[in-house]
């Protein structure tokens, strides 16, 4: 188990795969939004659904009607871009829910469609949804697939031209810049304040760290946000600008990690721009650039830098598999996970005792069975167990009695994933396994947590250990449940 202060509570604490020693770490990256800049989710994702919304509207689409319903998705889905279907898939890649439009498969129509499917995110078929700034294109996308199975859409399309459709409207509206002036117009409606980041990352600079910023925002945009979220929250006479010595903006992230681009030098507060060949070679603002002109400046490279981000692929798994640099993936809805758990202990327990239950009693069924057909063939009944009643009648007993258990699993495990979310059940969990979101951070992210101030009391020097790891077999041993009762 990771180890939390004492003053600190479970969801606010920093969660670690993969052993990380601070003290070892010699610079940090950031991202920017829903890292540094944490955003009220209704609010922010509410108004892009709005401008997805009238971008499709001055497309002629027949969309007057479509309304943003957040609770509806969560991050962390798939798009079938195939079939039309937003699913949620545990870590083996097997397909654990879907809905079609708003309308959510029942157990056997999951199985026809799904049964032989092995999601496989390297295919174009699926766009996995890894993000908070997924939830309004997810929410336009399931609306705008029962208008084109009512063919009320323009033009003929299936449902890969859809999503892309979707996501080609959104990135239009915040390349256009519309929805980021109407956040910096009034910040205090979609920024979620936290005067701990400011202070966790000066504590990290005055302890050595050299921080970077490195965000795909534009400069006014970054500017604005810094300004409004960081500059009241640190000492007189210090601004954001002080606590990093490279910002990199129009970062183009993925390929900043993976490919190389020309650097440019932000040479006034109005983003004028000059180039910067060779790299920088001193502290200072830039557009552009790639991950290898950074650790020429920094002198460093691998294991002696930390990136910190919000995005599973963007800032995370690329950063480490390309550059091999270490890893933080900030995931604001863990606390409300965490929270949902504690809740759910109680659910989780009658859970895990009627799962044993249904185990044993299967186990007896199993025996019965083949007593029975050993009965039938008229072969010796030696090593089976004796039974309180005729073979036949015991089989059918225990069948109804597993049938009822079921039906009693079946109540609580409803009751336990609505707990987070009423739809899709919990972040992390997928059925009774590791949802793939959660296989993508295990292998991803070093360390997660649910936001950057959660390292303020770890303090910059902490040595992060990852849990010893066991195995289903090892677990047999360590959690021992009470006999199940028998049925009469």
């Amino acid at each position: 188990m990771t180890w939390i202060p004492n003053d600190l509570p479970p969801e606010r604490g920093v969660f670690c795969n993969r052993t990380l020693n601070l003290r070892s770490i010699r610079a940090i990256g950031y991202d920017m939004d829903y890292t540094l800049i944490h955003y009220h989710v209704d609010e922010w994702e509410g108004s892009a659904f709005e401008h997805l919304k009238q971008g499709l509207l001055e497309k002629g689409w027949p969309v007057e009607n479509v309304v943003f319903e957040p609770e509806m998705v969560t991050r962390g889905l798939v798009i079938d871009r195939d079939l039309g279907n937003l699913i949620k898939v545990n870590r083996f890649g097997y397909v654990k829910q879907a809905a079609h439009g708003r309308t959510f498969y029942g157990f056997d129509q999951l199985r026809r469609t799904y049964r032989r499917t092995l999601v496989d995110l390297g295919e174009s078929r699926y766009q996995f949804l890894n993000t908070l700034f997924s939830i309004s294109e997810a929410c336009m996308y399931m609306q705008l697939v029962e208008l084109l199975d009512e063919h009320k859409l323009p033009g003929v399309m299936n449902y890969a031209d859809l999503s892309n459709v979707v996501r080609l409207t959104l990135d239009q509206a915040h390349m256009e810049g519309e929805l980021k002036r109407e956040i910096i117009a009034d910040p205090g409606r979609f920024v979620d304040l936290d005067p701990n980041i400011p202070r966790a990352l000066l504590d990290q600079k005055e302890a050595g760290k050299r921080l970077l910023l490195i965000t795909n925002s534009g400069w006014n945009y970054t500017k604005a946000m810094m300004n409004y979220a960081f500059n009241p929250y640190l000492p007189d006479g210090l601004t954001w600008r002080d606590l990093f010595e490279i910002v990199i903006v129009s970062a183009r992230k993925p390929a900043f990690f993976s490919e190389r681009a020309p650097l440019f030098r932000i040479i006034n507060e109005e983003g004028e721009l000059r180039p910067c060949q060779g790299g920088p070679t001193e502290p200072g603002l830039y557009l552009g650039g790639h991950a290898g002109l950074i650790e020429e400046y920094l002198q460093l490279n691998g294991d002696r830098l930390l990136y910190v981000g919000d995005h599973v692929f963007s800032d995370v798994r690329v950063s480490k598999s390309v550059q091999r640099w270490r890893t933080a993936l900030v995931i604001r809805e863990l606390e409300e996970e965490i929270l949902a758990l504690k809740k759910a202990r109680e659910l989780q327990d009658g859970i895990a005792a009627l799962m044993h239950r249904k185990e044993t009693l299967e186990y007896r069924q199993s025996q019965a069975k083949l007593a029975l057909l050993r009965e039938e063939k008229g072969h010796d009944l030696d090593g089976l167990p004796d039974f309180s009643q005729p073979l036949k009648d015991e089989v059918d007993q225990l069948s109804e009695t597993l049938k009822d258990l079921d039906s009693e699993i079946g109540k609580l495990v409803v009751q336990d994933g609505n707990l987070f979310n009423e739809h899709w059940g919990y972040l992390m969990w997928s059925g009774n396994d590791t949802s793939h979101l959660m296989d993508q951070i295990s292998k991803s992210a070093d360390i997660y947590t649910s936001r950057v101030s959660n390292l303020l009391p770890y303090t910059p020097f902490a040595y992060f250990r990852s849990p010893r790891g066991t195995s289903p077999h090892e677990l047999s041993q360590i959690y021992k449940m009470p006999p199940a009762v028998e049925c009469e």
